[in-house]
């Protein structure tokens, strides 16, 4: 492992390098650990067109009408290959009938090509997917889920997921909160479509410490009934914005349980959207705080350098990895005797992300009304500035 080091006037930042990755920060010698995952998106995406359906089965065409209906969007219907070439590459999602899929032979491959029909008995519909390019065989009306969700992924313009990060905190008073407040305003300051979810019920409400508890939008307890599918630009457009973030937290009356279900909804509808989605997990692993953790690509660990805090942080750990695929730790100064960012990592037995700076300018900034991390050139905003600017940097390790 390769280290790198940063002085400010507010503090000192580490980071450091996963095995075998070059991760240099273009504007400083500053390096980041970050995971391998989806590239990001940037915050504006066009909205993209309904499918295109080829198919001469009217009562396969009906089908698919009611599942494009189902989804939201208006398809272009052909009974053959269209003679205008855009009209076969330009749409999101093309499917073939398998009645003439063998008339589409020839025709430009494509991505999003998905042959469709309802013989279940027909050896010979595998080799017609291969010689269309097809990307897979769905079969109706078994596969009618499925092809509602790709229906309605195409009608989005989805295309690769939201880097999803979860912050942890090791025990009470880590300073998570702070942190994953300090990410998504870092985001959005990169000009990504930026998310912040509040994944604990018993928190003081990430709203609240964004300076936002006053702004119109829809909070958790709306979402508490969500099953299936959201559409994810209603569910974005829906929450309060606060400083270019996108915030789902709590309201102000006591916090019911929101079901498991509902959870999933939610961060499946956010993370299709792209970009980057932050979530700040209480450490209690409730039904709910376990199908976000399901759903992240990198969880963040955020340990004090203190012991008491090391042994606290190694019993969350345990519980964290049976539900995240990759955990890493970020150790927060100031430190007891004998202790280090190093030392504490190596002992959680965790990837080191880097150390997160002891900064005595929060406190003073929230009651100034400043959300921790708005100033980017403070400790927190310089450390998270750095993690997504390889996070998020074209072709980088994202």
């Amino acid at each position: 492992m390769e280290a790198f080091r940063t002085s400010g006037a507010r503090g000192t930042a580490w980071a450091e390098v996963p095995r075998g990755a070059d991760l240099a920060v273009p504007s400083g010698p500053a390096r980041v650990s970050v995971p391998g995952g989806p590239e990001p998106h940037g915050a504006e995406e066009p909205r993209r067109t309904g499918p295109l359906i080829v198919t001469e089965d009217l009562g396969l065409l009906d089908d698919l009408l009611r599942l494009c209906a189902a989804a939201g969007v208006e398809p272009e219907v052909h009974h053959r290959v269209p003679e205008r070439r855009a009209s076969w590459t330009d749409p999101p999602l093309v499917l073939v009938g398998d009645d003439v899929a063998a008339r589409c032979r020839g025709a430009a491959r494509r991505p999003g090509t998905v042959l469709v029909g309802r013989d279940h008995d027909d050896p010979g519909v595998w080799r017609l997917a291969v010689e269309i390019g097809a990307e897979c065989v769905l079969r109706l009306p078994d596969a009618e889920g499925l092809l509602v969700d790709r229906i309605a992924d195409a009608a989005e313009g989805v295309g690769r997921q939201a880097l999803t990060v979860g912050v942890v905190g090791g025990r009470g008073g880590a300073g998570a909160s702070t942190l994953a407040c300090g990410l998504a305003l870092a985001a959005a300051r990169a000009g990504r479509r930026t998310l912040l979810v509040d994944g604990d019920p018993l928190g003081g409400g990430l709203d609240v410490l964004l300076g936002g508890e006053r702004e119109e939008g829809r909070r958790w307890p709306d979402f508490a009934a969500s099953k299936g599918r959201l559409a994810g630009g209603a569910l974005e457009e829906s929450l309060p914005s606060v400083r270019g973030v996108r915030v789902l937290s709590w309201g102000r009356e006591p916090a019911a349980p929101v079901p498991p279900e509902a959870v999933r909804s939610v961060l499946g509808a956010a993370r299709r959207r792209g970009g980057v989605v932050v979530v700040d997990l209480p450490r209690a692993a409730d039904p709910a705080a376990a199908e976000a953790l399901a759903q992240l690509d990198l969880g963040l660990l955020v340990v004090p350098g203190e012991l008491r805090a090391v042994v606290a942080a190694h019993r969350v750990a345990s519980t964290l990895a049976m539900g995240v695929r990759d955990l890493r730790a970020v150790v927060r100064g100031p430190y007891a005797a004998g202790l280090d960012e190093r030392w504490v990592a190596d002992a959680l037995r965790l990837p080191l992300t880097g150390e997160l700076p002891y900064d005595p300018g929060i406190v003073a900034d929230q009651d100034a009304g400043m959300p921790p991390g708005a100033e980017p050139r403070g400790p927190l905003g310089r450390f998270c500035d750095a993690f997504w600017m390889q996070a998020l940097a074209p072709g980088g390790e994202a």
